[in-house]
């Protein structure tokens, strides 16, 4: 993930991941995509394929197939993602010269997904390519309701479309999150997947792994001595890691009644996070390598019983309010969202880790809706100075020296630290010192989505999640959500629409002494200013 990926090297195996060292060019494959005419087809999937056909970074030859119910042609589908395009390319307007040679490879398969007839459908439309890579070599992407996946992927082994054990080429499933609810039900959907695939052929998918800056983190640890000898308990007071976004639940006020905050944030784009910025370095840059430090981090982290949850975990919820001058309905009063609600659309929590490195550090997560910005931030915070030099000039001026890791939007690296005002006055001051990745590389960094399904057509599993990750995930997120139950949210944990969120929040902090930073407001950083 790592490296660049070469469209010349001629190695026929997939190298091991190590710095320096090269993917081959995926080979000719076919791309089925199980809900075509869904909006996250239109969205990202085909502008990210589109975009990766453009940088020429799509194998020599390929097909993408949508399947879905509703009848179409080739034409009239091809249409509809162009329209889609036209509104969601990163890059406008777009190039009909690529589009059209792109086009061609766009294919429909009309079926309904419990219908066994429509997966024999599709595999002959498989078998009738020309090129036996394009009948071989396929990839699945289930953009469907996760209550689909097993009978979906039990229809395709039916087919032979999906095998345990390929003899030739390679068959490989990309689902989406949620990878269940809870840990008894993911721990189901991986058995049921796992009866007609192995572990090495499901791809689970979060977008979030796929950020430029979220893969950097590693980076930035593992290459830059100066800073990974800091990265103990010796130099960090603790860790905030921050995603906040400005908008409310909106139309989604369905799922959140279902899902909430907890689950749809922390379990999964959080933790996997966490697991990033505190893991042990891996011994290379092989997938299984990285995956293997994730889940051991994941495995330290203190487990939590009821009586911790009430100590270390906050959950909110907003009421009306005004965001950025405009007025914004509370959680109960959006569609679909039960009037008596005590769904959380805040969370924030405090977790330790229990190995030699971070004996004794608090990481805090939060996450919520209407937030007075949207952004992805990792802070992290140094232990203070002796104060016996500057105290009395100073006082609380003096602040801790930080880093923070800004993952969005406006991507980029920023080291607090303090700086004396010239003057004749021995005057203190925080001062920064920004790296912005747009003014540093200037060419705008790929999709997430784009980075991911190239991944996945050359077997890379580095940015997917594995099998244990997704129930070591659960397990920690289901001692918080069994503590919660039957538990009305209280007055300190509501908050209003447009502010940082409940005053519990706060006070989670400043058990410790610390107080919530707000992440870098960062518009952006022109390459004048390196």
């Amino acid at each position: 993930m790592f490296r660049p990926v070469s469209q010349s090297t001629q190695k026929e195996d997939l190298v091991t991941c190590r710095l320096g060292e090269v993917h081959r060019p995926a080979a000719p494959c076919t791309i089925v995509i199980f809900g075509a005419s869904g909006d996250l087809t239109a969205r990202k999937l085909v502008p990210a394929l589109y975009h990766l056909h453009k940088e020429q970074q799509m194998p020599p030859d390929f097909r993408i197939i949508g399947f879905a119910r509703r009848e179409k042609t080739d034409a009239s589908w091809r249409q509809e993602l162009r329209e889609a395009l036209d509104q969601f390319s990163r890059t406008k307007p777009v190039d009909d010269v690529v589009w059209r040679d792109f086009s061609q490879h766009l294919l429909y398969c009309q079926g309904d997904l419990t219908d066994s007839a429509a997966y024999q459908k599709l595999q002959k439309q498989i078998s009738d390519f020309p090129d036996p890579g394009l009948q071989q070599n396929l990839l699945f992407y289930l953009a469907i309701s996760p209550s689909q996946f097993a009978d979906v992927v039990a229809r395709l082994a039916e087919a032979r479309l999906l095998h345990r054990e390929t003899q030739a080429g390679w068959e490989r499933i990309v689902i989406e999150k949620p990878f269940g609810h809870d840990l008894e039900s993911a721990r189901r959907l991986n058995q049921e997947l796992t009866r007609f695939a192995n572990e090495q052929q499901v791809f689970r998918i979060d977008h979030y792994l796929g950020k430029e800056t979220v893969q950097n983190i590693l980076m930035f640890r593992f290459s830059n001595a100066i800073f990974e000898r800091l990265w103990t308990r010796d130099s960090i007071d603790h860790v905030q890691i921050t995603v906040s976004e400005k908008v409310g639940v909106g139309q989604r006020g369905g799922y959140y009644e279902e899902a909430g905050a907890l689950r749809d944030m922390v379990q999964n784009h959080m933790l996997q996070v966490l697991s990033l910025v505190a893991m042990e370095p891996p011994v290379s840059l092989d997938a299984e390598c990285i995956r293997n430090e994730k889940v051991k981090l994941m495995q330290s982290i203190r487990r939590l019983n009821p009586e911790d949850v009430s100590h270390q975990v906050v959950r909110g919820q907003y009421f009306a309010g005004m965001s950025e001058g405009q007025p914004q309905p509370g959680y109960r009063q959006e569609t679909k969202v039960k009037s008596d609600s005590n769904v959380e659309t805040y969370v924030a929590l405090k977790l330790f880790i229990d190995n030699w490195r971070w004996s004794g550090v608090p990481f805090y997560l939060r996450t919520g809706k209407c937030l007075p910005m949207s952004a992805s931030e990792v802070r992290i915070q140094f232990r203070p100075t002796p104060h016996v030099l500057f105290a009395a000039e100073c006082g609380q001026r003096l602040d801790q020296n930080a880093l923070a890791l800004r993952l969005q939007p406006d991507e980029g690296i920023s080291l607090r630290f303090n700086g004396k005002v010239p003057g004749t006055s021995v005057e203190v001051r925080p001062v920064r010192m920004h790296f912005s990745y747009n003014a540093e590389f200037g060419a705008y960094t790929p999709e997430a989505y784009e980075r991911l399904l190239l991944e996945a057509m050359v077997g890379d599993a580095t940015l997917f999640i594995r099998r244990d990750e997704v129930e070591i995930a659960w397990q920690i997120v289901d001692s918080i959500r069994h503590a919660w139950e039957g538990k009305a949210l209280s007055n300190r944990e509501f908050y209003a629409a447009g502010t940082w969120g409940p005053v519990a929040a706060d006070d989670l902090l400043g058990q410790a002494g610390h107080t919530w930073r707000e992440p870098m407001r960062v518009n952006s950083y022109s390459a004048s200013a390196k």
